[in-house]
């Protein structure tokens, strides 16, 4: 039975830096799903600890952690936007030729452009429409949509980004090699 040794001074275990944090890299939305994530978060805590220590729950806060949970999703969404990591179908691109697979991307660019301009639209409608307040809270369900529109706007403009980054740059995520 032999024991391998490793040489003085090393451990075997090989250790990565931390990046520094640089707070430039990241953009409003990354900040706002932030802390609307960390509300969520103890608002969990406070219906899981009102239901399981105290042994009675407080109605709000499984309906606050359902808007609470919409919020985020919206938000990070247009995280993903500006850092062009929606899910998309690259395979095609790997084999059409670039000026196809360049118009393809612009046509994309384009098609996410509308997706969400129309977006913004129908929940600006449907929260001037609504009048309706959440169940267990006085606070109109408005608040809600105007916050998802918030979302859909901030993914617009994050799209628009995107695509004049494309445009200028002749490339996409998409047509990158791998």
């Amino acid at each position: 039975m032999t024991t391998e040794k490793w040489p003085d001074g090393e451990s075997g275990f090989q250790i990565e830096e931390d990046d520094t944090f640089e707070w430039r890299d990241y953009g409003v939305e990354d900040y706002v799903t932030l802390a609307v994530f960390w509300v969520l978060a103890l608002d969990v805590f406070v219906q899981f600890f009102s239901r399981y220590v105290l042994g009675n729950s407080i109605a709000w806060t499984e309906e606050m952690a359902r808007y609470l949970l919409v919020m985020v999703g919206f938000m990070g969404g247009a995280m993903t936007v500006r850092k062009g990591s929606q899910i998309a179908v690259e395979f095609f691109y790997r084999y059409m030729p670039f000026w196809m697979a360049r118009t393809a991307s612009t046509l994309v660019d384009l098609a996410n452009i509308a997706f969400f301009a129309a977006m913004v639209w129908l929940t600006f409608n449907l929260s001037s429409l609504t009048t309706a307040l959440m169940t267990s809270v006085d606070i109109p369900k408005s608040y809600l949509y105007y916050i998802v529109m918030l979302g859909f706007v901030l993914m617009l403009v994050r799209a628009v980004q995107l695509a004049i980054r494309h445009w200028h740059s002749g490339t996409s995520e998409l047509l990158a090699p791998k």
